[in-house]
């Protein structure tokens, strides 16, 4: 065995601490933090989702997800709907849909240039074999 399993795992971490810092950075100037564009990439993806799914999704409990969506309804980046008994959904506001496209493309710019070392074969190898190992 070439890569003992503890030292892959340490490597990811590294690369997505690498990842975290480039994007915080990257996004300061949109005014936006890395979860809170996080936050509008997933509601771009799933429009309606609940104040507990965007929690998982990213990373936060359901007490500091519900803090940051008030914080972000209040800016004007998302609105928060009333569902069902006490159920709350979330949707993207205009400006929360132009903030998170420009993120986007600097997130991309940054992703792209982490893996530039890594052929099309290679990068698409590594998306299945993490997609492998998370099971999915």
């Amino acid at each position: 065995m070439k890569h003992r399993a503890a030292d892959v795992a340490l490597a990811v971490k590294r690369l997505q601490h690498r990842h975290h810092r480039a994007l915080s950075q990257a996004l300061a100037p949109l005014g936006l933090s890395l979860v809170q564009w996080d936050t509008l990439r997933h509601l771009h993806r799933q429009p309606d989702a609940s104040l507990h799914d965007l929690a998982v999704l990213t990373f936060q409990t359901d007490q500091s997800f519900g803090s940051l969506a008030v914080r972000m309804a209040e800016r004007g980046l998302i609105e928060r709907i009333a569902g069902p008994g006490r159920a709350v959904r979330h949707q993207l506001t205009d400006e929360g849909a132009r903030l998170r496209a420009e993120g986007q493309e600097l997130v991309d710019a940054i992703t792209d240039q982490s893996f530039s070392a890594l052929s099309a074969a290679q990068l698409d190898q590594l998306g299945d074999l993490l997609a492998a190992a998370l099971g999915q």
